[in-house]
């Protein structure tokens, strides 16, 4: 059985005007609150899979030896920002976590796992429910 997560409105469905990563933050909360180790598991994954996108490349130059008079010093002399998505990128993300889940659940189902396959499939109805109807 897969629960559903309360957004704590009025109406239980997700705000459209908050942005894709806001909203999902604010449903892993509650699904923790909640206990939803579905929810959890899909929530966490689609966040985890955005922050991934946002890593920066590594450049070649990395991996060059430097002198020591040449090293970066000092808190924060090596940082550099993180990539900044848009929005449809972000959705892209979690659709991808959407689409990645369904072809594992059928794969279960041939591997003879309904329960692994259903879990896979409540998972998708979590984040599908974070994602505007496409079009």
């Amino acid at each position: 059985m897969v629960a559903t997560v309360s957004t704590g409105s009025a109406t239980d469905q997700p705000d459209p005007a908050l942005p894709l990563r806001q909203r999902l933050g604010d449903a892993l909360r509650v699904a923790m609150k909640a206990r939803d180790r579905v929810a959890v598991s899909a929530l966490r994954s689609a966040l985890a899979a955005m922050d991934n996108a946002e890593a920066v490349d590594r450049t070649a130059a990395i991996d060059e030896p430097l002198g020591i008079e040449q090293i970066p010093v000092g808190v924060g002399a090596a940082e550099v920002e993180r990539r900044v998505l848009t929005p449809a990128q972000l959705e892209h993300i979690v659709r991808a976590e959407v689409t990645d889940r369904e072809a594992a659940a059928r794969e279960y189902d041939l591997a003879g796992r309904p329960e692994r396959a259903e879990r896979l499939r409540g998972e998708v109805g979590v984040l599908s429910a974070y994602l505007p109807d496409p079009t």
